[in-house]
């Protein structure tokens, strides 16, 4: 039998309601991540969370340039959006969103630590130079399947499901789950339109329920 778990995205203060960057929806997002816990948990099935854990100093705050936020520039070499301060070690907007039902999550993977490089994938740093430890973990544990939700559709889910496509996993995404930044009206759409073409499986929350029943 595939070993299954579902993956949760960064659901974390500062991209909810009140947050440094909030994202219009996230909290939405929430009870749809408890169903599928509830679902994964009734399965016997893995649940596992990445975080946003930046440095005071991190290099894509726009405070760090004297920019605005959402400027757009350069970090190591790599193109760089700009972002509000936000998920700073420690801090409650880092911390995961009050309402999830965080007992059930088995294990919790830290990125974006390094002030020297942005870090949207759960898997990888944005230049792909140093690894999390989410990939070890999961093939630790026989895992070869995914089911991703999250923040931001357009940034960390997108990466994290393009990476764990790379690496070799089979990858479903539950689109209702999922909330973009949209900086432009369609990030989000055409986030979802890359997923797919890069070999995910796109669902709704209904649609899985009725079909992996």
């Amino acid at each position: 039998m595939t070993q299954r778990a579902l993956l949760l995205v960064d659901l974390q203060n500062d991209f909810c309601a009140g947050g440094a960057l909030a994202v219009a929806g996230g909290d939405a997002t929430v009870d749809t991540a408890n169903t599928l816990i509830a679902w994964c948990k009734t399965r016997g099935e893995a649940v596992v969370a990445s975080q946003d854990w930046h440095p005071a100093n991190h290099g894509s705050f726009a405070s760090q340039h004297q920019v605005e936020p959402f400027t757009q520039g350069e970090l190591d070499g790599l193109t760089q959006t700009f972002w509000p301060d936000h998920c700073i070690q420690q801090s409650e907007g880092a911390e995961l969103h009050p309402l999830l039902n965080q007992k059930a999550i088995d294990a919790v993977f830290h990125k974006g630590e390094n002030p020297r490089i942005d870090s949207y994938s759960a898997f990888f740093d944005n230049g792909h130079r140093q690894k999390t430890a989410l990939d070890a973990w999961l093939r630790h544990h026989e895992i070869s399947e995914l089911i991703v939700m999250g923040l931001a559709t357009d940034y960390c889910v997108k990466y994290t499901v393009l990476d764990a496509l790379k690496l070799g996993y089979r990858v479903s995404v539950i689109t209702d789950g999922c909330r973009g930044v949209n900086i432009t009206p369609q990030d989000s759409a055409l986030a979802f339109m890359e997923m797919s073409t890069a070999g995910a499986t796109l669902y709704t929350l209904a649609d899985w329920e009725e079909t992996q029943a």
